[in-house]
């Protein structure tokens, strides 16, 4: 859900800033709408179904992949939150025109920097949860193994 709310905040940004009007001091682009980084919460989506085929079919492939997509989430949390906070800490000037864009720009991006932490710890949270159930499903495999050979 929190993947598909950075997804639409992207859109909104890009609806934004496509419709500043190049003026004196130009046109107000930061650095994570650039990158993408709302863009990213298609990672979340992704790893969210990882997540819930996981449940639904446990099995140590799916356990792994919802492992790595998770780990993949956490990465993209944490280059995201550099990325906002280097937008946020910088401001250029930009023309009379475009500055109220730019200023609703930079309360989404403050908006986004709110979500950004909840989805490293969502995905931290999900990576311990299949770390542990790798070791149980280890774990039974080497009991049957030693119960079948007594």
């Amino acid at each position: 859900m929190i993947g598909i709310f950075s997804v639409f905040m992207w859109y909104l940004l890009l609806i934004l800033y496509m419709g500043q009007i190049k003026g004196v001091f130009g046109t107000y682009e930061p650095i994570s709408y650039k990158a993408g980084c709302a863009l990213w919460g298609v990672i979340f989506v992704v790893s969210g179904i990882s997540i819930i085929r996981a449940t639904r079919h446990p099995s140590q492939r799916l356990l792994v992949c919802a492992m790595i997509m998770n780990i993949l989430c956490m990465i993209a949390a944490i280059i995201a939150v550099v990325l906002t906070i280097l937008e946020l800490s910088s401001f250029h000037s930009v023309s009379y025109r475009n500055y109220g864009q730019a200023k609703l720009g930079r309360e989404i991006s403050r908006v986004l920097l709110g979500f950004y932490p909840l989805e490293l710890g969502i995905s931290f949270t999900y990576t311990i949860f299949s770390c542990v159930g790798l070791c149980r499903k280890n774990e039974d495999t080497h009991t049957e193994e030693a119960e079948s050979t007594l």
